[in-house]
């Protein structure tokens, strides 16, 4: 083989080989650039849920450590306990009472913010700001607001000739306290997800529906809610994952932070934080963290399939009836 031959045979290979590191680089590429999410939540997410899942199999105490292996026992004993469901009772409660009128609030506070309102940003940045007050400042906030004796409510309500709420007794009036320091802090933020989806909707629609004669109520139900499905579909869903797990507001609206004194606003997470803590048993506090978990992703698959049956029946309805002029249905 002559000098020449081997210069030409070496290049080859070398062609070759940028050839494949090219095509390794195109198929690797990808995975390279979005593998950081996957360690980061395979490290804070996936690994934290198994080994709370491996705890739960075991008698777990806080100070002794890992004991034996008891497998189901622990689930067993808790949900023979009446205390797990007052606190599946009372998160369920809460839960509804900050969910439904958040996302409804939320939807008309984007659409007023959709206007062509004078210092639109001002306004757009003063709904968010409830959101970054701390929780616990809010539960200290709300605490003098919903006080059982001195409390800014109370007082008023006494003013017009009404008798005092028991805030911290009663079950009802303490789950729509709470919902209440929910929606206050969250309201805002989901309203400038919706802004944005609003946005997102062509401006031409808007004017053909104009011209068709739509009102703009009409416009804005028949047109623009069905456009944001998707985005009502994930506030939805998010809402539900951190509504079932809601704990800083619960946990602060009292200086116990027990669920009141016979556990009228516990929910499952301040349940798991006694158990965990209180009581030192992380083997119950892991069967319930676990059971919790389960609820949440079947609520959330649950809300997802209504949702999606939902979207369905209404594309099917706008293909087979456009926006008419005001005042025809």
């Amino acid at each position: 083989m002559t000098a020449a031959t081997e210069v030409d045979a070496r290049a080859i290979r070398r062609i070759a080989f940028n050839h494949r590191l090219s095509h390794w680089d195109v198929k690797l590429s990808p995975y390279l650039y979005i593998s950081p999410f996957f360690i980061v939540f395979a490290l804070i997410g996936l690994f934290p849920l198994g080994y709370t899942a491996w705890v739960s199999l075991h008698d777990w105490n806080l100070i002794g450590g890992q004991g034996d292996f008891v497998g189901l026992e622990n689930f067993q004993t808790v949900l023979a306990q009446p205390y797990f469901w007052i606190s599946l009772r009372n998160t369920f409660s809460i839960f509804l009472l900050s969910a439904v009128p958040q996302v409804i609030a939320a939807i008309a506070i984007a659409a007023v913010l959709d206007f062509n309102l004078r210092g639109k940003t001002f306004w757009r940045m003063g709904v968010l700001l409830p959101y970054v007050v701390a929780p616990v400042a809010v539960a200290l906030i709300f605490n003098d607001l919903f006080g059982d004796k001195y409390g800014v409510i109370n007082q008023l309500l006494n003013t017009v000739g009404l008798e005092s709420i028991r805030w911290h007794v009663d079950v009802i009036p303490s789950h729509f306290a709470i919902a209440t320091m929910v929606n206050f802090r969250w309201t805002g933020y989901n309203a400038l997800i919706f802004l944005a989806a609003m946005q997102a909707v062509p401006r031409d629609y808007y004017e053909a529906a104009i011209i068709d004669g739509a009102g703009r109520w009409r416009t804005f139900w028949s047109l623009t809610v069905p456009l944001m499905r998707p985005t009502i579909i994930f506030v939805i869903i998010t809402s539900t994952i951190g509504g079932l797990q809601i704990f800083d507001e619960p946990r602060m609206f009292d200086q116990y932070g027990q669920g009141g004194a016979s556990r009228q606003w516990q929910t499952l997470t301040l349940y798991i934080y006694e158990l965990g803590w209180n009581q030192r048993n992380f083997g119950r506090a892991s069967a319930v963290s676990w059971l919790l978990f389960l609820i949440i992703i079947l609520i959330a698959a649950l809300n997802f399939y209504i949702s999606r049956k939902i979207s369905a029946t209404s594309d099917k309805a706008i293909k087979v009836r456009p926006i008419k002029a005001r005042g025809i249905s």
